[in-house]
């Protein structure tokens, strides 16, 4: 429970995904994030479908490229490995890096928003990761 509600007050975390329109806000009501545990959850639950999707994603590609009697396993290999790097990324930065740490110290409302994009940024940097990114000059 978070030290900001009063003796009397409960707070139930939203349910996942709880993704609201920004640029409507009366179309959806406004969810956010206030405990480091919501906060946390929302981080790893987003970053484990999205990795999972882009494994899988490159999983397939590779299947279709490259078939072969054992390349049906490939996919759900990748997607393994995917799950297991999301749950190390989505840990990281929901616990260790105390995302929600911030938002405490500052009495902020989290957007639910923020764990997705933080998932995103996860994403990206195994992408950028993997090119070989030497200098052509």
């Amino acid at each position: 429970m978070s030290d900001r509600f009063s003796e009397g007050q409960t707070y139930l975390g939203p349910a996942f995904p709880s993704l609201y329109w920004p640029i409507d806000p009366t179309a959806s009501p406004l969810t956010h994030l206030y405990c480091t545990h919501d906060i946390w959850r929302f981080t790893l639950m987003w970053t484990v479908i999205l990795f999972v999707g882009f494994h899988l994603a490159a999983g397939i590609c590779a299947f279709v490229v490259m078939p072969s009697k054992l390349s049906p396993g490939v996919p759900l290999t990748f997607a393994i490995y995917g799950g297991i790097q999301a749950t190390m990324a989505g840990n990281i930065v929901g616990l260790i890096d105390r995302l929600g740490a911030v938002y405490q110290a500052g009495y902020l409302n989290m957007s639910t928003w923020i764990p997705l994009v933080w998932s995103v940024i996860n994403v990206l940097v195994i992408v950028l990761s993997s090119f070989s990114l030497q200098g052509g000059l």
